[in-house]
């Protein structure tokens, strides 16, 4: 239940800051909300596995605390990203 590496390379290009770039956070919400997505089609067909649940609060919580920091550093990158990936505030 994880993306492809073809799908992780190809969210790191569209959300990277320069060329290397990996951990900035724009890229690491978007990894973690392609993750939540996935975990959350898996749950939608297997309501009883809870151990899944449990790990997809446990992502969401993650890109929760990230999203929060990126909204403190700079709140226009943080909006632009809500939009880009279709998160609710």
């Amino acid at each position: 239940m994880t993306i492809t590496k073809e799908k992780k390379q190809e969210l790191i290009k569209n959300y990277s800051r320069k060329a290397a770039d990996v951990g900035s956070p724009e890229v690491q919400i978007a990894v973690l909300t392609e993750r939540i997505n996935h975990l959350t089609q898996h749950l939608m067909k297997n309501k009883k596995d809870y151990s899944t649940r449990r790990g997809l609060l446990g992502l969401v919580s993650r890109r929760r605390g990230l999203l929060d920091y990126l909204r403190e550093v700079n709140p226009d990158k943080y909006l632009e990203l809500l939009g880009r990936l279709n998160i609710r505030k």
